[in-house]
């Protein structure tokens, strides 16, 4: 049973002044013209036509099948134009995830450009610890680091992240420079405990071996911004994203230390639920996002 279908066939047919003119309009035989109508009258109990060779008129509850099922189908033809306008245009509310870190240092003022250049979207940004669940919090696009952990979401990739061994130079002064990865066990070093992995073994890698480290320090924290905050003052290494310590790497207020050697991939992904057609909002803000933040056209950090 196909509801919208049926509707359409009647409304085509009541256009039409019999069964032989609804047939030669719809390109089928009358007897098929015939039969359709009635499984559809038999389906709702009702009669909706009288009908003769020569001529069809309309019941008093096919008159209200067709005026009220001409504006169903107006109402959803109205709404695939919506949809279509949609996907070209954007505007609506977009529901935006990040951590507070890269969210408030780098997306606000993003989302900021953003909404002057598309005044129709509402963009609703939340900031939290860790990644929220995009289905249960109806989240459109999540920002989120590393390797996309989940199969049933889409990843695009915003921009490349490095992750960079750094210190102040008031600490590499008093407490010398490793020489070699393995050299970071004997110093202080921050750690972040950010997830449920074990925080004090650092994966680093030079691009063509890879080694783990356990440090250590006497400083640990769940928060970036604090441990890059205690690395400025000189309490130990850090290994931290790029786009958190760049511009104090430019201004000296850190010394980037054992290059080529740098922590797992942290590259950074915008995820969202997996569609077969993007709306406006969400695939401009994804290209938007990729325009402003990728290293290669654009060195956003």
């Amino acid at each position: 049973m196909n509801t919208v279908s049926d509707l359409a066939f009647f409304v085509a047919l009541a256009r039409q002044p019999s069964l032989a003119a609804a047939a030669q309009d719809m390109g089928i035989t009358p007897p098929n013209v015939s039969r359709r109508l009635a499984a559809l009258e038999k389906r709702l109990g009702l009669k909706l036509l009288n009908r003769t060779t020569r001529r069809l008129s309309l019941t008093a509850e096919g008159q209200r099948y067709l005026q009220e099922g001409e504006q169903i189908l107006r109402d959803l033809e109205g709404l695939e134009e919506s949809l279509l306008a949609d996907r070209q245009t954007p505007k609506g509310v977009l529901r935006v995830n990040a951590t507070f870190g890269f969210g408030r240092r780098h997306l606000a003022p993003a989302i900021s450009d953003f909404a002057l250049r598309c005044p129709q979207v509402e963009v609703i940004l939340t900031l939290t610890d860790h990644p929220l669940d995009l289905t249960e919090h109806a989240i459109d696009v999540g920002i989120q680091f590393g390797t996309p952990p989940d199969a049933r979401v889409l990843a695009r990739r915003v921009a490349s992240n490095r992750r960079w061994l750094c210190a102040s130079p008031h600490y590499l002064t008093e407490f010398g420079t490793p020489a070699e990865p393995q050299a970071l066990a004997q110093h202080r070093c921050i750690v972040i405990r950010e997830n449920t992995a074990t925080f004090n073994n650092w994966q680093l890698t030079d691009g063509q071996s890879k080694v783990m480290v356990k440090v250590r320090g006497p400083l640990s924290t769940n928060h970036g911004e604090v441990a890059v905050d205690w690395a400025l003052a000189g309490h130990g290494i850090v290994l931290r994203s790029e786009w958190d310590v760049a511009a104090y790497l430019r201004s000296g207020r850190l010394s980037r230390i054992l290059a080529p050697w740098v922590g797992e991939m942290a590259d950074i992904h915008a995820i969202y639920p997996q569609r077969h057609h993007l709306s406006a909002k969400v695939r401009v803000f994804l290209d938007f996002l990729v325009d402003r933040f990728d290293a290669a056209s654009n060195p956003a950090w």
